[in-house]
């Protein structure tokens, strides 16, 4: 039998299984430099209302997707930092690509124009997923943030669309 894959919008109803895939990520310690996950309040707070999605796999969740402003000033209002997250037993299946060509069209529905994401350089497998998506390298911020006794770098990576901002908004 086939498992039926989805992608679907993320509702406060998915938010424990969004928890648990990003505490995965969080336990990683390559995935973010957050410690703790906060409750479904503070993570609606400082995401956008657009964009928010859950891969599911036969109705359960197994990766998310989201986009944060990187600015609340106004001029800023086009670009969004990307967050997305694949449960460590659903990776390697094409998932994560599949979600994240659809978090690019929303975005893009959404009139933003610029995504970014900061990834840290041993996690090859995001930085080259966000590649395929056409993301380029921008650059390394070296020694960046300092966590569990180490200095750590990020590899800062941008998606200009082609399709939003392109002329004036």
């Amino acid at each position: 039998m086939n498992a039926e894959f989805a992608i679907a919008p993320l509702l406060p109803k998915h938010w424990d299984a969004v928890r648990e895939i990003y505490l995965e990520g969080i336990a990683s310690k390559n995935a973010t430099f957050e410690t703790i996950a906060p409750d479904w309040g503070g993570w609606d707070y400082d995401h956008f209302p657009c964009a928010r999605l859950v891969a599911l796999l036969d109705g359960e969740v197994v990766g998310w997707a989201a986009l944060s402003p990187v600015s609340r000033r106004w001029v800023y209002r086009g670009v969004a930092e990307v967050s997305i997250y694949i449960s460590e037993r659903a990776r390697g299946r094409g998932y994560g690509r599949t979600l994240m060509t659809r978090l690019v069209e929303e975005s893009e529905k959404a009139e933003i124009w610029t995504l970014q994401a900061g990834i840290f350089p041993e996690n090859t497998a995001s930085i080259a997923l966000h590649e395929r998506a056409g993301f380029r390298i921008v650059g390394k911020r070296e020694r960046i943030g300092y966590d569990s006794g180490q200095w750590r770098d990020i590899v800062f990576m941008e998606r200009r669309s082609q399709v939003a901002g392109v002329g004036p908004v």
